[in-house]
């Protein structure tokens, strides 16, 4: 009986290929500073104290509530 022949390995998919990017430091971190001040992000700060406070009285409704 004839041996088969070897079966090829099948065609790879070529990687893409993946570009150099650069960005200009001070020019980031002014964005940054931009986005820090206009953004909503910046009116959204809530202290620490202010996070317990609204757990807190989540706690207290969902006791209230049995």
């Amino acid at each position: 009986m004839a041996k088969n022949p070897p079966v090829p390995p099948p065609e790879s998919v070529p990687l893409p290929v993946v570009g150099e990017v650069r960005y200009s430091l001070p020019e980031l971190l002014r964005e940054i500073e931009v986005e820090r001040r206009e953004s909503s992000f910046a009116m959204e700060t809530i202290e620490q104290v202010e996070i317990q406070k609204m757990f807190a009285n989540r706690r207290h409704h969902a006791r209230g509530k049995k």
